[in-house]
């Protein structure tokens, strides 16, 4: 198989194609670089495809994802990428370690998500799992978080609300 094409070959993705790629992306390692190749293409829809499949990869098998943080990371600073991308990556980040390296970078870019009004709701709902993630390791995150989750309680979305509740009791 090759990725590429088989990422772009349909007029629409669908799940089934997505979850058999990221199914054959993880039997070697040079079949997920290829993969992650065409997640960091600066081909909008190449990436944005991609992307559903990178995480479905890094669900089936965690392991895989983690030479490729940096990169996701990466992902995460682009102002060019389709929002399947941002989501797909902090989807990721979510539900893994991150190695102390990338600590700092991410602890911004999540905090710029959460409060930027025009960020996909998706995306800050998974920014806000990341930051209290790393609170364990920064407490004193804890405070900032708290306060732009409160301060944007009443002009987000009724998903951006129960998400951010459930963080403030937890915090």
């Amino acid at each position: 198989m090759i990725i590429r094409e088989e990422l772009l070959k349909q007029p629409v993705q669908s799940k089934v194609v997505a979850l058999r790629i990221a199914e054959f992306a993880v039997i070697c390692d040079e079949n997920f670089r290829e993969l992650m190749n065409c997640f960091m293409s600066p081909d909008y829809r190449l990436a944005q495809r991609a992307a559903w499949c990178v995480r479905f990869a890094a669900l089936h098998t965690p392991e895989i994802i983690r030479p490729y943080i940096g990169e996701l990371v990466s992902q995460l600073k682009r102002k060019d990428v389709h929002p399947a991308v941002l989501r797909n990556s902090t989807r990721i980040l979510e539900d893994i370690e991150i190695p102390e390296q990338y600590h700092g970078e991410i602890v911004s870019l999540c905090f710029d998500f959460i409060s930027a009004r025009p960020t996909p709701v998706a995306v800050k709902a998974f920014a806000m799992k990341i930051l209290f993630n790393l609170t364990s390791l920064y407490p004193e995150i804890k405070k900032e978080l708290k306060l732009i989750i409160e301060e944007n309680l009443d002009y987000e979305s009724p998903s951006f609300r129960s998400r951010g509740r459930k963080f403030l009791a937890k915090l």
